[in-house]
């Protein structure tokens, strides 16, 4: 799970320090890193892509992938929702809020918009 701490941690840095973040993928998906994490029947996500409108950088979304057993490890810690894209939605909602407040941006202060999570190609999802 470091990697998608790591990937919207340098987005907050990007932002925070004024450089462009149009758009920031992570390294290259290793295809089998998902599959070996669902044999081993352990939590699996990932962070695909992230897209920011320059414009206007509280626009954009992340491109998310996950397993079964990231789902299964999320509502045995009190996440729950209709579908798996409400369950991470909340807990990205969450993560975004806690990485907002150790970046020292006061997240009491800001509007959170809302986060729209859909289906994209290839069982995958999409949060705007």
């Amino acid at each position: 799970m470091s990697n998608i701490l790591d990937t919207f941690r340098n987005w907050v840095k990007q932002y925070k320090t004024g450089k462009e973040a149009s758009s920031y993928s992570s390294s290259p998906k290793q295809p089998d890193l998902k599959a070996e994490a669902t044999a081993r029947k352990e939590p699996y996500v990932v962070v695909l892509d992230t897209h920011v409108n320059s414009d206007n950088p509280r626009n954009g979304f992340f491109d998310l992938d996950w397993n079964d057993y990231f789902i299964t490890m999320l509502t045995d810690n009190g996440y729950h929702g209709a579908s798996e894209e409400e369950i991470v939605d909340k807990w990205f909602g969450d993560l975004c809020r806690e990485i907002g407040s150790e970046e020292n941006i006061h997240m009491d202060r800001r509007g959170a918009g809302y986060i729209n999570v859909s289906k994209a190609h290839g069982g995958k999802a999409e949060a705007h």
